[in-house]
């Protein structure tokens, strides 16, 4: 699935622009946290290729909030003591980018033409990554994987 998501990926990036990064699903905000933590593996499904208002939910793959991928989500909330401002919203980003409306749409459009079975993806999370970000780097290099 990661080669998949990263092909796909590479073709929007290609199209509308945007930094480079690897496919993941934000499991937990902006939180202090050693190496050491894990959780379990857990299924995921897409359910909609949507559109954000924000440069990092640009164009995105929804994820299904099932029990698994929910529960995942309020653990790691709860054992790192973070406190959503919003409801959980499970999404796997394809694009990040500050680009209009019409252009996110465009990008939308193009994730279901480059890949027409996308809607019927499901997979298994095996591996959580913890990476230390700096939200106002929007080139991601100072992104590093703890």
């Amino acid at each position: 699935v990661r080669d998949r998501l990263k092909s796909l990926m590479g073709a929007l990036r290609s199209e509308f622009g945007g930094p480079k990064f690897e496919p993941h699903i934000t499991v937990v905000g902006a939180i202090s946290l050693g190496p050491d933590d894990a959780l379990s593996p857990y299924p995921a499904r897409v359910s909609a290729v949507s559109r954000g208002a924000f440069f990092y939910q640009c164009v995105f793959l929804l994820i299904d909030p099932s029990p698994e991928v929910v529960e995942t989500s309020a653990l790691s909330c709860g054992h790192f003591g973070y406190e959503n401002a919003t409801p959980y919203m499970p999404h796997l980003s394809l694009l990040y980018g500050d680009l209009t409306e019409e252009e996110k749409e465009r990008a939308r459009q193009r994730v279901e033409a480059l890949d027409k079975e996308i809607l019927s993806l499901s997979f298994e999370v095996s591996a959580l990554a913890l990476y230390k970000t700096d939200t106002e780097d929007k080139s991601l290099e100072s992104w590093e994987q703890v």
